[in-house]
């Protein structure tokens, strides 16, 4: 069989520990194989990020937004503890998606992938439920600072005019720890048309949720840019037959468990990272959760929604076996080699990705799975639970017939 070819390289963004080992695995097992596979190889493995004082992650962003679609495997934030572990880091470096993020002023979509012999653990819910998450700003382009003395702290913004405005923040009697957060508008207005974008793309309707009760200024300025945004797709929701609607985060998160699903639900930057997280794992496994990055420009960047697996590196690294659940991340190869054929015209291509995801539910829906998803099957679902490699073979297998 000839290899399907590509015209225009990914960018393809590699990462850490487990999902590293996966990264090569799913490449040899279900890639290389079938596709003459043209990428734009950035290493955003912590220690390399490290060495070039993170120009690696800048590069990567900027190549994407050149190339229009990336590839990336999960990446290390390091805390603390991660600066004990890897002591050569000369820096606690921030987080290479919300670097990424930043650049490509995108807006992160996180959809469940969901498989009949695995129901969600809120019953009522039928159908994905779609986390929209802001990806600029907030606690992920904050600065932080701690003080060991009484003192007042103020915020002040310098416009290029040469006014200045003030607010005291806090008086405090002893040490204290401060944060300032920011957001831009633009990027707020970016986030709610791709919103609104997708929900048309998708014909799904759509909520939005901040706490502006509370926070009346900052999260009242994303509802009131919403409301000016919606008016411009309007038409189209009525066309469509979908809604739109604003409600306090509190009051959404109750909604969210009472609802059958079939929605996108748009949150803040942290917001939806923690939601997402909980609408994953309430579905199943949080390695059963696709994540695509979308700019204004519509370059993508897709990646799965999950860490780097740092328990199963660490039984790797002892030789001992792994049944880590590569789904996530097959998913984003998937997508991007599909976007890649759509921008270039290149229906191989994108049939290639549909039926790597068609190979991955044969194999689920045939029993075969990783340890995490058999204790969650339902009753009378025979499954056996298998290694990584032993996952990839099965998917690899099943795609090969499919590509006679």
């Amino acid at each position: 069989m000839d290899k399907i070819k590509m015209t225009t390289p990914l960018v393809e963004m590699d990462g850490d520990e487990m999902t590293r080992v996966l990264w090569t695995m799913i490449k040899e097992k279900l890639i290389l194989p079938f596709v003459d596979l043209k990428t734009e190889y950035y290493d955003l493995g912590l220690l390399h990020r490290n060495e070039t004082k993170d120009q690696v992650t800048v590069d990567a962003a900027n190549a994407t937004r050149r190339l229009g679609v990336a590839v990336k495997c999960a990446t290390i934030t390091p805390n603390r503890q991660r600066m004990e572990e890897y002591p050569q880091l000369t820096e606690m470096w921030k987080s290479p998606n919300g670097t990424i993020r930043s650049i490509l002023d995108g807006t992160v979509f996180r959809t469940p992938i969901c498989i009949d012999a695995v129901k969600p653990v809120v019953k009522n819910w039928k159908k994905p439920i779609t986390i929209a998450r802001h990806a600029y700003g907030d606690v992920y382009k904050a600065v932080d600072l701690e003080t060991d003395e009484p003192g007042t702290a103020t915020l002040t913004f310098t416009g290029v005019s040469g006014k200045t405005q003030t607010l005291t923040i806090q008086t405090v009697d002893g040490p204290a720890v401060w944060q300032g957060a920011h957001n831009k508008a633009s990027s707020i207005r970016s986030f709610a048309k791709a919103c609104f974008q997708y929900a048309i793309d998708t014909k799904q309707d759509l909520w939005f949720s901040t706490k502006d009760t509370i926070s009346k200024v900052y999260d009242g300025a994303f509802k009131r840019i919403f409301e000016e945004e919606y008016e411009g797709y309007k038409a189209r929701f009525e066309e469509l037959g979908i809604s739109y609607f604003y409600t306090l985060i509190d009051d959404a998160v109750a909604r969210v468990i009472r609802s059958e699903g079939g929605y996108i639900w748009a949150c803040k930057n942290y917001d939806g990272d923690v939601m997402s997280d909980m609408v994953s794992t309430a579905f199943g496994s949080l390695a059963m959760m696709t994540s695509v990055l979308v700019a204004p420009d519509g370059t993508m960047e897709f990646e799965a929604a999950h860490g780097t697996v740092t328990r199963h590196y660490y039984k790797y690294l002892k030789g001992e076996e792994t049944s880590t659940n590569p789904m996530a991340t097959i998913f984003a190869w998937s997508g991007a080699l599909k976007r890649r054929g759509q921008l270039d015209q290149l229906p191989d291509l994108t049939a290639f990705g549909e039926k790597l995801e068609e190979a991955c539910f044969e194999t689920l829906n045939d029993g075969i799975m990783t340890k995490d998803l058999v204790s969650l099957v339902e009753p009378g679902f025979a499954a056996t639970a298998v290694n990584s490699g032993a996952f990839l073979d099965a998917i690899a297998q099943r795609l090969a017939a499919k590509l006679r």
